[in-house]
C-alpha cells in the first residue's frame, strides 16, 4: 500500500492530516442570540376584527319606545305568512336569552354572542327577554329600545316581533334568524 507524506495509510488520514498546516483557533465567544420573531396571531386578529365588526352601534335609534309598545321589524322580501306565524308564536323557540339585570354594554355583548352561537348551531327562532323597564330609572325600558335598534343592524335577523303575552308580551321578542 502507498503511504502519504506523514507515513500513514491514506485511509487512516484525518481531516487535519489532509488539509495540513491548519491550527485550531481559540474562540471563547458565543454567537449572539437573535430572538425569534414572535409569530403573528392571524386567527386572533381576524377574530378581534370580527368582534369589532359585529359590535352594535348605539347611535342608531329608530324611535322612542314606551313600556307597552310592541316591537315589529321585517326585512324586505320576507313572506307575510312567515311574519304572521312569528307573531302568533307558531315557530318553536329553540333558544332563549334573558337580559334582566344586564347593563347596556353587557346586553350588547350577550346578544352578539347569542346570535352568533344560535346561527352556528342552525337555530332559526329564538326569544330574547329584554324586560319592560319597570325597575329602571324613570320606569322606561332602556334595553327594549337598544334591543330594537341592535337587532335591526344584524344581517342574520330576518324579522322580530314582540312576544305573545304568555311568552313575555312586550317584555320579550321572537327573533327569526337567517339559515346559515
Amino acid at each position: 500500500m502507498a503511504k502519504n507524506k506523514t507515513g500513514k495509510d491514506p485511509g487512516d488520514t484525518g481531516f487535519g492530516d489532509v488539509v495540513g498546516g491548519v491550527r485550531r483557533l481559540k474562540q471563547d465567544k458565543i454567537a449572539p442570540h437573535r430572538p425569534r420573531r414572535k409569530p403573528v396571531p392571524e386567527q386572533s386578529l381576524r377574530d378581534a376584527r370580527e368582534v369589532m365588526d359585529s359590535l352594535l352601534s348605539d347611535e342608531y335609534e329608530p324611535a322612542d319606545i314606551e313600556t307597552g309598545d310592541e316591537l315589529l321589524f321585517v326585512r324586505p322580501g320576507l313572506q307575510h305568512s312567515v311574519m304572521r306565524k312569528l307573531r302568533r308564536g307558531q315557530y318553536a323557540i329553540e333558544a332563549e336569552l334573558d337580559l334582566h339585570g344586564n347593563t347596556v354594554p353587557e346586553a350588547r355583548e350577550r346578544i352578539v354572542e347569542f346570535l352568533n352561537h344560535s346561527r352556528v348551531r342552525g337555530i332559526r327562532c329564538v326569544r330574547i327577554i329584554h324586560g319592560k323597564g319597570k325597575s329602571s330609572e324613570g320606569k322606561l325600558p332602556v334595553l327594549k329600545g337598544k334591543v330594537n335598534a341592535w337587532l335591526r343592524q344584524k344581517n342574520e335577523v330576518l324579522a322580530f316581533c314582540s312576544a305573545r303575552p304568555n311568552d313575555g308580551g312586550t317584555g320579550a321578542v321572537y327573533v327569526l334568524l337567517r339559515k346559515k
